[in-house]
């Protein structure tokens, strides 16, 4: 189902993706965003779930920028990594190559979405922020979505947090209301990562209603 293909960011940057192709014609399009492990086993397989639902689904490396190729588990010294290889990385260049995913995929013909989980929450909500073209956001526990809440979605957005996600209080989610009182926070019974069942802190009860309402979220605004 899934190749990995090249992508050229607007100032000339070259990384690589992982592309997954629906079977018959896609309902939509939708830019896949990694945690802070990169584009590794995990977020492979959610890139394929998506192309399931019948979207074509990009997942851009956005590590590229800093070390290519770069993939890790869940240990706690990937983590440490994993942190490390963020660090090094602007968001003004991961918002770069989220764009050329976008680009990419508007090549189908399709309205586009775009789902991010942990970092990838975080530039789920900058991608609505920050890029045009974008129909549909979905940011799962984007920890850096609270610096950025004053920031306009020119699109559609909902997120999902953890309850007992001690990474990002409370006080993120209500930032957020704050400024955007309409767009749907869901709130639930986890922690951190609780959408990766790779993870320990995976849960699944969550991570099924979540992914229901996500899919919902991408069949009202995407197709």
């Amino acid at each position: 189902m899934g190749e990995m293909i090249t992508l050229t960011a607007e100032d000339g940057h070259k990384l690589a993706a992982y592309k997954a192709t629906p079977s018959g014609t896609p309902r939509g399009a939708l830019v896949v965003i990694q945690e802070i492990f990169g584009v590794n086993h995990h977020i492979k397989s959610v890139t394929d779930r998506f192309a399931k639902e019948g979207y074509l689904s990009i997942a851009p490396a956005l590590f590229d920028r800093v070390e290519r190729g770069f993939e890790s588990g869940y240990q706690p010294g990937d983590i440490e990594r994993g942190r490390a290889v963020r660090g090094k990385l602007s968001i003004d260049d991961a918002v770069k190559d989220v764009r050329a995913a976008v680009k990419e995929a508007q090549k189908s013909g399709q309205k586009i979405g775009v789902v991010g989980y942990c970092f990838g929450g975080t530039m789920a909500w900058l991608a609505a922020t920050r890029i045009d073209g974008v129909a549909a956001a979905i940011a799962y526990y984007g920890g850096g979505v609270a610096d950025a809440a004053a920031e306009k979605p020119k699109c559609p957005v909902i997120f999902h947090w953890g309850e007992t996600d001690a990474s990002i209080p409370k006080e993120h989610w209500e930032k957020v209301k704050q400024h955007h009182p309409s767009l749907q926070q869901y709130v639930y019974p986890a922690g951190h990562g609780f959408h990766c069942d790779e993870r320990a802190s995976y849960h699944k009860p969550s991570a099924d209603q979540a992914m229901e309402r996500t899919v919902q979220f991408l069949k009202q605004h995407v197709g």
